[in-house]
């Protein structure tokens, strides 16, 4: 049984503070951990997605929320 996704809640942050959190707290998870992240941000729908190819982790699942977006994240390994 996979173990639930923590969620973050990053509504009522507005670019570029959604994705520098996220950053900060993925960088203290372990790799293969999932994040969802809870955005009221337009712009997250562009900037989490582009935020994860850059980083090296996955963007599993991403769903409209009220009010926003939901963004399942999954840690990639680091960067060398």
């Amino acid at each position: 049984m996979a173990k639930r996704a923590a969620v973050y809640d990053l509504k009522g942050l507005n670019c570029p503070l959604p994705v520098l959190k996220a950053k900060k707290r993925l960088a203290a998870m372990r790799p293969g951990s999932r994040l969802w992240l809870e955005t009221t941000d337009p712009l997250a729908v562009i900037d989490i997605p582009a935020f994860c190819s850059d980083a090296g982790h996955q963007l599993i699942e991403t769903a409209a929320i009220s009010g926003g977006h939901r963004f399942l994240v999954e840690r990639g390994a680091p960067r060398q």
